[in-house]
């Protein structure tokens, strides 16, 4: 929700600016070089990314609007529902997990925690990497890679909208230089008019640069930078995952799984020590 306040300040305070320097608003609404420079832009992204990588860079400019979903709160519930199911595991071996795992949308423990569920990436990772536990075939140290594997292949897709509207954005100056330039063009066939059109001219073609740079450094990349930082709580939050699992493929007791967890987690929205330990055994509790 900061990332649309951010850029809406940026945009209010030059329009400020402007009109305090006696500007006509008027001036900068040229049709044309938005045309020229919108047009290139979604253009290069196509040729560069595809209808694909352009779906995917739309949803996650729509997730920006809504808050980061990996609060303090999301993690305590990730780290009571593992707790909670290493805990089957334990008094009902591995076979115990089964139910939970093969459908967590009807299990009793896993959908009491929604936050875990709407995540469809996590909860995939987690049940999938489960799975293989349960087949016991894998060794803790195969595993770990294996997870590391697909944590990895899953970042590199995920990054992509992140690094498409970075090189669109990286391209908006030179597009607006593009509008500037045929502005000039059509100016120096007014030489020799009045001097007021030429002005104006001039004034329309210089609108391009303005608007390309604007653009760069005002929306692309702060959106950007948005999406990489969402993506990195994403990471660590599939990474807490991963290292309690590694931990109860090794066979370490539930506390201690989701200790490595919490460890993995954000000081900002890392719980204490205590306030986990308190939280899992009032869940087991009730």
């Amino acid at each position: 929700m900061f990332v649309i306040v951010g850029i809406a300040l940026v945009f209010v305070c030059i329009i400020i600016g402007f009109v305090m320097h006696e500007g006509n608003l008027m001036v900068l609404f040229q049709i044309n070089e938005l045309i020229i420079i919108g047009g290139a832009g979604l253009g290069s992204f196509l040729a560069a990314n595809g209808m694909k990588n352009l779906s995917a860079t739309i949803k996650c400019v729509q997730g920006l609007l809504k808050p980061d979903p990996f609060t303090k709160e999301a993690y305590m519930d990730l780290l009571k529902m593992m707790y909670l199911l290493f805990n089957v595991a334990r008094k009902e071996g591995l076979l115990g997990l089964e139910q939970h795992i093969e459908n967590p949308e009807k299990s009793d423990i896993i959908k009491m925690f929604p936050s875990f569920l709407a995540n469809h990436h996590a909860a995939s990772f987690f049940c999938d990497t489960m799975k293989v536990i349960l087949t016991g075939a894998v060794g803790p140290h195969d595993l770990s890679e294996m997870m590391e594997i697909d944590l990895e292949t899953a970042h590199a897709e995920q990054k992509l909208p992140a690094e498409a509207l970075t090189t669109v954005g990286d391209a908006m100056p030179g597009f607006g230089i593009v509008a500037a330039v045929l502005g000039v063009i059509i100016t120096m066939g007014k030489i020799g008019g009045e001097p007021g059109a030429i002005g104006q001219s001039v004034a329309a073609a210089l609108v391009g640069t303005f608007v390309g740079i604007l653009l760069a450094y005002g929306l692309f990349a702060p959106m950007a930078r948005a999406i990489e930082l969402r993506l990195r709580s994403e990471a660590t939050y599939s990474a807490c995952i991963r290292y309690a699992l590694f931990s109860f493929a090794r066979g370490e007791s539930p506390i201690t799984c989701v200790e490595f967890a919490r460890r993995n987690i954000e000081p900002v929205v890392r719980p204490g020590f205590v306030e986990m330990e308190k939280a899992v055994k009032e869940q087991k509790a009730a």
